[in-house]
C-alpha cells in the first residue's frame, strides 16, 4: 500500500494520540479525515475534521459513507476514540458505567470495523490500527472496567486479523503505557489516589525499562510505520509501546 495519495480515517482526532497520528499521517502523504464527537473544526490542522459518535450505528455509517463520497476509498482506519473512568473497585462500578465504557472503547471499534472492512475488501485491501493500552496485558487494580475493554480489543484484533488477512487487510493494535495527554493530566489527581501528575509519572516510570513515558509523537510515528509498506508483515499483533512495561 503506497502512502502517497492513500486515504486515512482517524477517530478521536481532536487531541492527544489521535491528533498527533492524524498530523503525522498527513505529513507522510495521506489524505486524512479526523473525527470528533463534538465535530471540532479543522483549524490549522493539515486534515479535515468530521463529526462522529462511535456509540451510534447511524453516525458511524454516515461518517464512513461521507469519507467514501469525498475520497472514494479508505485505505487506513485508526480506531483511537475512547475514554477512561475514575478509579473504582469492581464492586463499586455500576453496570451502567460498564456498558458506557464498553460502548465506546470496544463496541466503537466493532462498529467502525464492520463499516470499513467491506469497503476495504472491495477495493483490494487496507490497514486497521486500533489504539489499545498496556492494560490490555496487565491488571490495574481499581480500573477493572477500562482494563477489560482493552483486553477485549486485543482479542478482537487477533480474531479479525485471521478473518480478513487473505483479503489484503491487516489488523493490529498499538498498546501505549502512560502517555501525558491532556485527558491524562486532567485526571491525574484522581489516578490511583495519587497527588497529581508528578506522582503519577513517578509511580508509573519506576516500573518501566526506560524510566520514562512514551510520547504521542512516538506512537504516531509507529502508526505511520504500520501503515507503510515496511509494516506490511504485521497482522494480528498487539504491540506494546510503553517504555518497557509489558514484557510479553
Amino acid at each position: 500500500m503506497k502512502i502517497e495519495g492513500s486515504v486515512a480515517l482517524v477517530t478521536g482526532a481532536s487531541s492527544g494520540i489521535g491528533e498527533a497520528t492524524a498530523q503525522r499521517l498527513a505529513m507522510a502523504g495521506y489524505k486524512v479525515y479526523g473525527t470528533s464527537r463534538r465535530g471540532a473544526q479543522a483549524g490549522d490542522r493539515p486534515f479535515e475534521m468530521l463529526p462522529l459518535d462511535v456509540t451510534s450505528d447511524r453516525s458511524v455509517e454516515a461518517t464512513v459513507g461521507e469519507v467514501m463520497r469525498l475520497a472514494g476509498r479508505i485505505d487506513l482506519l485508526v480506531n483511537n476514540a475512547g475514554f477512561g473512568v475514575a478509579p473504582a473497585g469492581a464492586e463499586e462500578s455500576s453496570i451502567e458505567q460498564a456498558r458506557s465504557i464498553f460502548d465506546t472503547n470496544f463496541f466503537g471499534i466493532v462498529r467502525m470495523t464492520r463499516a470499513v472492512v467491506p469497503r476495504m475488501r472491495q477495493q483490494g485491501g487496507g490497514r486497521i490500527i486500533n489504539i489499545g493500552s498496556v492494560l490490555g496485558f496487565l491488571p490495574m487494580p481499581y480500573g477493572a472496567l477500562y482494563t477489560a475493554t482493552k483486553h477485549a480489543v486485543n482479542g478482537f484484533v487477533k480474531s479479525v486479523a485471521r478473518e480478513v488477512g487473505r483479503d489484503g487487510i491487516t489488523v493490529n493494535s498499538v498498546c501505549p503505557g502512560l502517555v501525558l495527554t491532556d485527558m491524562v493530566q486532567e485526571k491525574a489527581g484522581q489516578a490511583l489516589g495519587l497527588g497529581g501528575v508528578d506522582d503519577l509519572i513517578k509511580h508509573y516510570t519506576e516500573e518501566t525499562a526506560l524510566g520514562r513515558c512514551v510520547t504521542v509523537e512516538e506512537i504516531a510515528a509507529f502508526c505511520v510505520h504500520l501503515a507503510s509498506d515496511d509494516g506490511a508483515g504485521f497482522s494480528g499483533a498487539n504491540i506494546s509501546l510503553d517504555g518497557g512495561t509489558a514484557f510479553y
